[in-house]
Protein backbone atom coordinates (compact mmCIF):
# COMPACT_ATOMS: atom_id res chain seq x y z
CA UNK A 1 0.00 0.00 0.00
CA UNK A 2 0.76 3.71 -0.87
CA UNK A 3 0.26 6.49 1.44
CA UNK A 4 -0.18 9.56 -1.15
CA UNK A 5 -1.95 12.01 0.99
CA UNK A 6 -2.05 12.61 4.67
CA UNK A 7 -4.58 15.43 5.51
CA UNK A 8 -4.38 16.53 9.19
CA UNK A 9 -7.56 18.38 10.76
CA UNK A 10 -6.63 20.40 13.74
CA UNK A 11 -9.88 20.87 16.27
CA UNK A 12 -10.96 23.92 18.24
CA UNK A 13 -11.02 21.33 21.40
CA UNK A 14 -7.06 21.22 20.83
CA UNK A 15 -7.67 17.88 20.37
CA UNK A 16 -6.35 17.10 16.85
CA UNK A 17 -8.27 14.61 14.65
CA UNK A 18 -6.36 13.11 11.72
CA UNK A 19 -7.62 11.70 8.42
CA UNK A 20 -4.93 9.81 6.41
CA UNK A 21 -5.67 9.06 3.06
CA UNK A 22 -4.26 5.95 1.40
CA UNK A 23 -4.38 5.80 -2.43
CA UNK A 24 -2.99 3.39 -5.29
CA UNK A 25 -3.57 0.15 -3.41
CA UNK A 26 -2.19 -1.99 -6.61
CA UNK A 27 -2.82 -5.86 -6.11
CA UNK A 28 0.31 -7.95 -6.35
CA UNK A 29 1.38 -10.44 -8.86
CA UNK A 30 -0.65 -13.18 -6.69
CA UNK A 31 -3.73 -12.53 -8.33
CA UNK A 32 -5.91 -11.35 -5.51
CA UNK A 33 -7.33 -8.55 -5.50
CA UNK A 34 -7.22 -5.57 -2.95
CA UNK A 35 -9.95 -4.35 -1.18
CA UNK A 36 -11.62 -0.73 -0.98
CA UNK A 37 -12.35 1.06 2.23
CA UNK A 38 -9.33 -0.66 3.90
CA UNK A 39 -10.01 0.03 8.15
CA UNK A 40 -13.16 1.10 7.72
CA UNK A 41 -14.90 -1.64 8.17
CA UNK A 42 -16.30 -2.41 4.79
CA UNK A 43 -14.42 -4.40 1.57
CA UNK A 44 -15.48 -3.93 -1.79
CA UNK A 45 -13.33 -6.45 -3.86
CA UNK A 46 -11.47 -4.10 -6.41
CA UNK A 47 -8.40 -4.38 -8.84
CA UNK A 48 -6.90 -0.90 -7.52
CA UNK A 49 -8.05 0.57 -3.87
CA UNK A 50 -8.34 3.62 -1.75
CA UNK A 51 -8.93 3.72 1.99
CA UNK A 52 -9.26 6.59 4.47
CA UNK A 53 -8.10 6.08 7.95
CA UNK A 54 -9.03 8.21 10.61
CA UNK A 55 -9.43 8.64 14.70
CA UNK A 56 -12.25 10.67 14.17
CA UNK A 57 -15.72 8.35 13.24
CA UNK A 58 -17.18 9.52 9.96
CA UNK A 59 -21.47 10.39 10.04
CA UNK A 60 -21.12 8.85 6.50
CA UNK A 61 -18.82 6.57 4.86
CA UNK A 62 -19.66 6.46 1.02
CA UNK A 63 -17.63 3.09 -1.15
CA UNK A 64 -17.12 4.20 -4.67
CA UNK A 65 -19.05 6.56 -6.62
CA UNK A 66 -22.33 4.40 -7.91
CA UNK A 67 -21.03 4.26 -11.01
CA UNK A 68 -20.54 0.47 -11.67
CA UNK A 69 -18.32 1.02 -14.51
CA UNK A 70 -15.96 3.67 -12.55
CA UNK A 71 -15.94 1.79 -9.58
CA UNK A 72 -15.22 -1.85 -10.51
CA UNK A 73 -11.25 -0.18 -10.41
CA UNK A 74 -11.81 0.92 -6.87
CA UNK A 75 -10.45 4.58 -7.00
CA UNK A 76 -12.84 6.55 -4.69
CA UNK A 77 -14.02 6.47 -1.47
CA UNK A 78 -15.35 9.15 0.55
CA UNK A 79 -15.95 9.83 4.75
CA UNK A 80 -18.42 12.99 5.89
CA UNK A 81 -17.25 14.77 8.71
CA UNK A 82 -20.06 17.37 9.78
CA UNK A 83 -20.33 19.85 6.72
CA UNK A 84 -17.12 18.44 5.43
CA UNK A 85 -16.45 15.73 3.08
CA UNK A 86 -12.83 14.23 2.34
CA UNK A 87 -12.63 11.87 -0.90
CA UNK A 88 -9.46 9.35 -1.34
CA UNK A 89 -8.71 9.17 -4.94
CA UNK A 90 -6.90 6.91 -7.30
CA UNK A 91 -6.61 8.47 -11.11
CA UNK A 92 -5.81 6.40 -13.88
CA UNK A 93 -2.25 6.24 -15.20
CA UNK A 94 -2.39 6.25 -19.04
CA UNK A 95 1.51 5.73 -19.17
CA UNK A 96 0.72 2.39 -20.22
CA UNK A 97 -0.60 3.08 -23.77
CA UNK A 98 -2.45 4.77 -25.83
CA UNK A 99 -5.56 2.36 -24.91
CA UNK A 100 -5.39 3.57 -21.17
CA UNK A 101 -4.20 7.15 -21.51
CA UNK A 102 -7.19 7.37 -23.83
CA UNK A 103 -9.62 5.86 -20.75
CA UNK A 104 -7.79 8.38 -18.31
CA UNK A 105 -9.15 11.13 -20.12
CA UNK A 106 -12.48 9.35 -20.42
CA UNK A 107 -12.58 9.33 -16.88
CA UNK A 108 -11.29 12.56 -15.84
CA UNK A 109 -14.06 13.82 -17.67
CA UNK A 110 -16.72 11.90 -16.07
CA UNK A 111 -14.90 12.73 -12.67
CA UNK A 112 -15.24 16.35 -13.35
CA UNK A 113 -18.90 16.04 -14.04
CA UNK A 114 -19.06 13.70 -10.86
CA UNK A 115 -17.85 16.30 -8.81
CA UNK A 116 -19.61 19.06 -9.84
CA UNK A 117 -22.72 17.36 -8.94
CA UNK A 118 -21.08 15.78 -5.85
CA UNK A 119 -19.95 19.77 -4.39
CA UNK A 120 -24.23 20.54 -4.61
CA UNK A 121 -24.62 18.57 -1.65
CA UNK A 122 -21.31 18.37 -0.40
CA UNK A 123 -20.49 21.83 -0.17
CA UNK A 124 -16.81 21.41 1.63
CA UNK A 125 -14.89 19.12 -0.01
CA UNK A 126 -11.57 18.06 0.35
CA UNK A 127 -9.61 16.00 -2.39
CA UNK A 128 -6.41 13.97 -1.71
CA UNK A 129 -4.34 11.56 -3.72
CA UNK A 130 -2.54 10.32 -6.59
CA UNK A 131 -3.70 12.30 -9.53
CA UNK A 132 -1.13 11.11 -11.88
CA UNK A 133 -0.74 14.46 -13.27
CA UNK A 134 1.85 17.23 -13.07
CA UNK A 135 0.02 20.69 -13.50
CA UNK A 136 2.79 22.81 -14.41
CA UNK A 137 6.44 22.88 -15.13
CA UNK A 138 7.34 23.79 -11.89
CA UNK A 139 6.02 20.41 -11.00
CA UNK A 140 8.28 18.12 -13.39
CA UNK A 141 12.06 18.10 -12.98
CA UNK A 142 12.45 18.28 -17.11
CA UNK A 143 8.97 19.46 -18.57
CA UNK A 144 10.85 19.76 -22.05
CA UNK A 145 11.80 16.25 -22.48
CA UNK A 146 8.27 15.14 -20.80
CA UNK A 147 6.22 17.23 -22.88
CA UNK A 148 4.58 13.65 -24.79
CA UNK A 149 5.15 12.07 -21.66
CA UNK A 150 1.62 10.70 -19.86
CA UNK A 151 1.06 12.41 -17.06
CA UNK A 152 2.39 16.01 -18.45
CA UNK A 153 0.10 16.14 -21.60
CA UNK A 154 -0.90 19.20 -22.69
CA UNK A 155 -4.46 18.59 -22.23
CA UNK A 156 -4.15 16.93 -19.10
CA UNK A 157 -2.43 20.16 -17.63
CA UNK A 158 -5.29 21.53 -19.16
CA UNK A 159 -7.90 19.50 -17.19
CA UNK A 160 -6.19 20.84 -13.83
CA UNK A 161 -6.21 23.78 -14.91
CA UNK A 162 -10.34 24.13 -15.75
CA UNK A 163 -11.15 21.70 -12.11
CA UNK A 164 -9.04 24.74 -10.50
CA UNK A 165 -10.86 27.08 -12.01
CA UNK A 166 -14.16 25.74 -11.01
CA UNK A 167 -13.06 25.99 -7.43
CA UNK A 168 -10.68 23.86 -5.96
CA UNK A 169 -7.82 25.22 -4.44
CA UNK A 170 -4.41 23.24 -4.78
CA UNK A 171 -3.61 23.44 -1.20
CA UNK A 172 0.16 22.95 -1.73
CA UNK A 173 0.81 25.56 -3.80
CA UNK A 174 -1.24 28.16 -2.19
CA UNK A 175 1.18 28.08 0.75
CA UNK A 176 4.59 26.67 -1.63
CA UNK A 177 5.11 28.48 -5.02
CA UNK A 178 8.91 27.21 -5.02
CA UNK A 179 10.35 24.29 -7.78
CA UNK A 180 12.26 21.28 -6.96
CA UNK A 181 8.96 20.25 -5.13
CA UNK A 182 7.63 16.45 -5.54
CA UNK A 183 5.96 13.69 -4.25
CA UNK A 184 6.85 10.77 -6.53
CA UNK A 185 10.33 9.91 -7.97
CA UNK A 186 10.65 6.99 -10.58
CA UNK A 187 13.12 3.76 -8.70
CA UNK A 188 15.38 4.22 -11.74
CA UNK A 189 18.61 5.83 -11.71
CA UNK A 190 18.80 6.67 -8.28
CA UNK A 191 16.51 9.52 -9.03
CA UNK A 192 14.80 9.98 -5.48
CA UNK A 193 18.18 10.93 -3.94
CA UNK A 194 18.59 13.10 -7.19
CA UNK A 195 15.75 14.77 -6.27
CA UNK A 196 14.27 14.05 -10.16
CA UNK A 197 10.82 13.89 -9.39
CA UNK A 198 7.25 14.88 -10.15
CA UNK A 199 4.43 16.07 -8.19
CA UNK A 200 1.49 14.03 -9.48
CA UNK A 201 -0.10 13.64 -5.45
CA UNK A 202 -2.73 16.43 -4.38
CA UNK A 203 -4.89 17.94 -1.76
CA UNK A 204 -7.84 19.88 -3.47
CA UNK A 205 -10.07 22.10 -1.17
CA UNK A 206 -13.06 23.64 -2.30
CA UNK A 207 -12.74 27.73 -2.00
CA UNK A 208 -14.74 27.89 1.00
CA UNK A 209 -12.28 25.91 2.67
CA UNK A 210 -9.54 28.64 1.84
CA UNK A 211 -9.81 30.84 4.86
CA UNK A 212 -9.33 27.40 7.16
CA UNK A 213 -6.71 25.93 5.47
CA UNK A 214 -3.42 26.48 7.83
CA UNK A 215 -0.35 24.79 6.60
CA UNK A 216 0.55 22.27 3.34
CA UNK A 217 3.67 20.34 3.66
CA UNK A 218 5.38 17.57 1.18
CA UNK A 219 7.00 15.26 3.97
CA UNK A 220 9.69 14.09 1.27
CA UNK A 221 11.86 12.47 4.10
CA UNK A 222 9.10 10.01 4.49
CA UNK A 223 10.73 7.11 1.92
CA UNK A 224 8.15 4.09 2.31
CA UNK A 225 7.40 4.18 -1.41
CA UNK A 226 8.10 5.88 -4.75
CA UNK A 227 5.33 8.13 -3.56
CA UNK A 228 5.12 10.21 -0.56
CA UNK A 229 3.07 11.82 2.17
CA UNK A 230 1.23 15.27 1.51
CA UNK A 231 0.15 16.75 5.28
CA UNK A 232 -2.80 19.46 5.36
CA UNK A 233 -3.35 20.88 8.58
CA UNK A 234 -7.07 22.86 8.37
CA UNK A 235 -8.79 24.70 10.91
CA UNK A 236 -12.02 22.89 11.65
CA UNK A 237 -15.25 25.32 14.29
Amino acid sequence: EVLVADAQVSQDSGDPGSVVLDAQTDEQNSGSPRPLGIGLGRLVQAPKGVAIFTKNKPDHVEYGSGNSDIDKEGRIIRADFGDVSVMSVYVPSGSSGEERQAYKMKWLDWFDGYITDLTKKRKKLIIGGDVNICHKAIDIHNPISNVKSSGFLPEERAWVDQFTNKGFIDTFRAFNSEPHQYTWWTFRANARAKNLGWRIDYLFATENLKSQLKHVHILAEAKHSDHCPVLLEIMLA
